[in-house]
């Protein structure tokens, strides 16, 4: 009854995997349910919910090339036309391009999505209840993969128990069944975490979500440059109409002193 062992390891990977995942959900979505009221998202504030530093870097972006204080060309280079910054995420983006007022698109972004304003705002956010804070993520991210490796290591001990020597003797399917109970734990907690906990556990909390939602509603009333900032704040760079501009913020580098 070896197999018996092998059952006992599974059970014990399941359970503490998925107690771990719930735990880190609910630390997670342990906000303020008020959070939200009486806050009015600003694009950056959107941006960073939606996609994070990376995106309220790609929204500064298009914003100032849609105002023509920034050049950014379909060939992946950046060239700064008005070098007076009107807040603090188009200085860290003026900034990162540099003295020659002329830089490679790919180094910016990651500048300006690591700038201390970017990090000022996070803070914010997750001091307002909006955002999840970073330690959070990452634990939830971890607890996920924690999931993911029991459910493998069950498959895997269920397998080294049927190929037993002791185990060919037509108890196979009773032998898999109980394997089968900690496999479908450990399913169920990720099906689980992906309904309720994916969609906001990156970077929005609950009530950061129920803002967003909230913000998506009300864009037909705002202003067409506001409400195409508002689209690329929520949906990123898949939302930017221009093809030359989707083509500079998409570009992937392959030959850096070319410039255009």
């Amino acid at each position: 009854m070896f197999w018996v062992l092998l059952l006992l390891l599974a059970w014990v990977a399941a359970g503490t995997s998925c107690t771990r995942l719930c735990l880190a959900a609910v630390r997670a979505a342990a906000v303020d349910a008020d959070a939200a009221r009486g806050h009015d998202l600003t694009l950056y504030e959107a941006a960073f919910l939606s996609g994070g530093p990376a995106r309220v870097a790609d929204l500064t972006l298009v914003s100032m090339a849609r105002q023509r204080r920034l050049l950014l060309a379909h060939t992946g280079w950046a060239t700064v036309v008005d070098p007076r910054g009107r807040d603090e995420m188009e200085r860290s983006v003026i900034g990162a391009i540099g003295p020659e007022g002329q830089s490679r698109i790919a180094p910016v972004r990651a500048a300006a999505a690591a700038a201390d304003s970017v990090r000022r705002l996070a803070d914010r956010l997750v001091a307002a209840g909006l955002a999840v804070p970073d330690g959070a993520r990452t634990t939830v991210a971890g607890a996920v993969r924690q999931v993911q490796a029991a459910a493998a290591a069950v498959v895997a001990l269920g397998a080294v128990a049927l190929l037993l020597p002791a185990q060919a003797t037509g108890n196979e399917v009773p032998v898999a069944a109980w394997f089968a109970l900690p496999l479908i734990l450990t399913l169920s907690c990720l099906a689980i975490a992906r309904i309720e906990v994916h969609p906001y556990t990156r970077w929005a909390s609950p009530a950061g979500q129920r803002l967003l939602g909230t913000l998506a509603r009300r864009t037909d009333d705002l202003g067409d440059d506001r409400t195409y900032l508002t689209s690329v704040a929520v949906r990123g760079v898949r939302a930017i109409g221009e093809p030359d501009l989707r083509a500079a913020l998409t570009h992937r580098d392959r030959s850096p002193e070319r410039r255009n």
